[in-house]
C-alpha cells in the first residue's frame, strides 16, 4: 500500500484547505521571486484532462496594463450591481478585488488551440476549464501555506481582457488573480462575514446513487 502522510503533514494539508480565503485586502509589499516561482510550479503540477495542461499564466508587471485591467473590472462591477436588482447597493458596498494593492497580479487563461485535444473532452469540452480551475486551486492552497493571500477576480468582460492582453484567437482569460501579503486572513469567507451568503451544510451537496426527488434548495428552513 502507498505510504500515507504522517499526522503533522496530513494536518497541514487540511489546514491549508480550511484556512484558504478569497482575499481582497492586501499589504503593499513585493512577493519574493522564489516564492512566486514555487506557486507557479504548484499550479503547473495540477491535474488536467488528457494531460493537456491548458493553463497559461501571465504576470502583469506593466503598471498601465494593471490599471487598464482594474478599470475593466470596475466597469463590470457596476454592470453586475445593476443586474442584481434589489441587492445593487448591498453589492456595491462589498470590496470585490485588491488589484491595485496586491504585490503580484496574474492573469490565468485557457490556451489557444484546445480543439485538437479530444481525450476526455469529446462529450465535455468544458473539462479544459475544469483543469485550469485545478491549477488555480493548487496555487491558492500553496499561497496559504506560504502565508500569502490570493483572490480570484472574475468580474470582467472576456473579450475586453482578451484584447488588453493581446491574446491569440482561441485563448480565453479565466481569472485575474491578486496575490500578496495580508495583515490577517479572514476568520471565515468574507462574503459570509458580510452576510452575502452562508456556507450550505455538506449534506445538501452529497447523496447516494440517484439524484433526490426534491432538491435540497427547494426545502424550507422548517424542513432542516
Amino acid at each position: 500500500m502507498a505510504m500515507q502522510f504522517d499526522d503533522d503533514e496530513r494536518a497541514a494539508v487540511y489546514r491549508a484547505i480550511y484556512e484558504r480565503r478569497d482575499m481582497r485586502h492586501f499589504v503593499r509589499a513585493p512577493v519574493d521571486a522564489t516564492v512566486l516561482s514555487r506557486l507557479i510550479a504548484a499550479a503547473h503540477h495540477a491535474p488536467s484532462v488528457g494531460f493537456m495542461q491548458p493553463w497559461r499564466v501571465a504576470r502583469i508587471t506593466d503598471p498601465a496594463l494593471r490599471a487598464a485591467l482594474h478599470d475593466a473590472v470596475e466597469r463590470e462591477r457596476v454592470r453586475t450591481a445593476d443586474a442584481l436588482g434589489e441587492r445593487h447597493d448591498e453589492f456595491m458596498r462589498l470590496k470585490v478585488e485588491g488589484m491595485l494593492e496586491c504585490g503580484e497580479l496574474l492573469v490565468m487563461s485557457l490556451m489557444d488551440g484546445r480543439d485538437q485535444y479530444v481525450f476526455g473532452r469529446r462529450t465535455m469540452p468544458e473539462m479544459d476549464l475544469a483543469s485550469v480551475a485545478c491549477a488555480i486551486q493548487n496555487m491558492w492552497l500553496a499561497a496559504r501555506a506560504e502565508g500569502l493571500g490570493m483572490g480570484w477576480v472574475s468580474l470582467f468582460d472576456v473579450d475586453e481582457v482578451r484584447a488588453l492582453m493581446r491574446m491569440p484567437a482561441g485563448a480565453k482569460p479565466v481569472a485575474i488573480l491578486c496575490l500578496g501579503h495580508v495583515e490577517a486572513f479572514y476568520p471565515r469567507p468574507m462574503l459570509e462575514l458580510e452576510k452575502w451568503a452562508e456556507r450550505m451544510p455538506v449534506h445538501h451537496c452529497v447523496f447516494e446513487n440517484y439524484w433526490p426527488d426534491e432538491p435540497e434548495s427547494a426545502k424550507t428552513p422548517q424542513e432542516e
